[in-house]
């Protein structure tokens, strides 16, 4: 796991430029207008690709079962994951005439919150929050209640859009009676069609980083990229120069379980993340080098000649990113031809890769920084005689 940054006021990721010339693509569905605009405010491209849906469950006949379980005696404990999910059971409760009951049972229970969210969302409803985990984790909240004696406890666990199953197994192991609290769950997003452009983009390289906030999302990439029989390729180039960036360790979990390195902000907060992003894409994903006299910073989809932001198509990119990769050596039109976008035959990928060199050096402005060496290939003017 990429070690999480740690967010110092003034620092250069507010700056309006720090993610100009990046790509990053957004999987929310929640609040995704807001955190689209802390990124481009920063200066990045997002690429929008809801990946789930959130489904109320306000009239489901599986939360009012557990809302009539919960009131038929005393509950113990109630564990509050989210505070979308304590709101809509809430609200259920109003619209079943239960409200009044509801709250009067978790008046006398202890309310543990995973987060500040959550706790935030119980103390809105007039209620009291007994205990939040530092991490804001389910594993810690369970390892709390661990810790105690759980036989014969009535134990709610308000679930967060999908089964908590081992959660929940660990507190019946343990003793307790659990009711497990269904208030909404995640749908795959009705148009699957910009997460799967997304997950090919990711792949050819064209976004530097995916942003998740939320684990559901995590799960709906990867099964989107496995129903193409694009899982393993996908999960390659986040192990390469992708990004993979989680709002907070629940979300993370998924990535971390396949191995993938997975960046995250020391506090899971939309705004930590942006930060985070901002702070670490310059630091890491940007070559910097002199060719031609002329000091170049390689972006995502943008180079800074001389501190000017000029944004390249994808094929002259691709050329620029490979012949930085050698600067100063001479790189063969037969290796350039493989980096291009798309597949040609011989003869029009050696037009095409002359094309795109023609259309870097015109996007670049200044002469001298891609030579040519006359039946060989290009190079980066950057160290004269290497290569040769």
């Amino acid at each position: 796991m990429i070690a999480p940054a740690a967010e110092e006021a003034g620092s250069p990721e507010t700056a309006p430029d720090a993610l100009a010339g990046f790509t990053i693509g957004v999987t929310a569905t929640r609040r995704r207008e807001e955190f689209c605009a802390l990124l481009e405010r920063r200066g990045a491209r997002v690429v929008s690709a809801p990946a789930i849906r959130l489904v109320p469950l306000a009239e489901d006949t599986d939360l009012l079962a557990a809302t009539r379980r919960s009131l038929e005696a005393p509950v113990d404990d109630v564990v509050v994951t989210t505070g979308v999910g304590f709101r809509g059971w809430m609200a259920a409760a109003e619209g079943w005439g239960l409200s009044a009951e509801l709250s009067d049972h978790l008046t006398r229970a202890r309310l543990l919150t995973r987060g500040p969210k959550a706790r935030g969302a119980v103390r809105a409803a007039g209620l009291n929050d007994h205990w939040t985990p530092a991490t804001e984790s389910c594993e810690e909240v369970k390892q709390h209640l661990l810790a105690q004696d759980l036989r014969g406890r009535r134990i709610a666990v308000q679930l967060h859009g999908e089964p908590l199953t081992g959660f929940v197994a660990e507190l019946r192991e343990a003793g307790a009676d659990v009711i497990e609290v269904p208030v909404y769950r995640w749908l795959p997003y009705r148009d699957t069609s910009p997460l799967r452009r997304l997950v090919t983009q990711s792949i050819a390289g064209g976004v530097d980083a995916v942003a998740f906030t939320s684990a559901p999302a995590v799960l709906a990439m990867l099964g989107a990229a496995r129903a193409d029989g694009l899982e393993d390729a996908l999960l390659a180039a986040f192990g390469g120069r992708v990004v993979a960036a989680c709002v907070g360790p629940v979300t993370a979990q998924p990535l971390v379980a396949k191995g993938v390195p997975v960046l995250q902000p020391e506090r899971s907060r939309l705004g930590a993340l942006a930060r985070t992003l901002a702070r670490h894409l310059p630091a890491h994903s940007v070559t910097r080098l002199v060719a031609g006299g002329h000091e170049l910073e390689i972006r995502g989809h943008a180079v800074a000649v001389d501190g000017e932001l000029k944004p390249l198509p994808p094929a002259p990119m691709a050329v620029l990113k490979r012949l930085a990769d050698k600067p100063g050596h001479v790189v063969p039109r037969s290796e350039l031809r493989t980096v291009l976008p798309g597949g040609s035959s011989r003869d029009s990928a050696e037009h095409a890769v002359e094309m795109a060199v023609t259309r870097l050096r015109r996007a670049l402005g200044p002469g001298g920084i891609v030579e040519t060496v006359v039946k060989r290939g290009y190079r980066l003017a950057t160290h004269r005689g290497e290569g040769l």
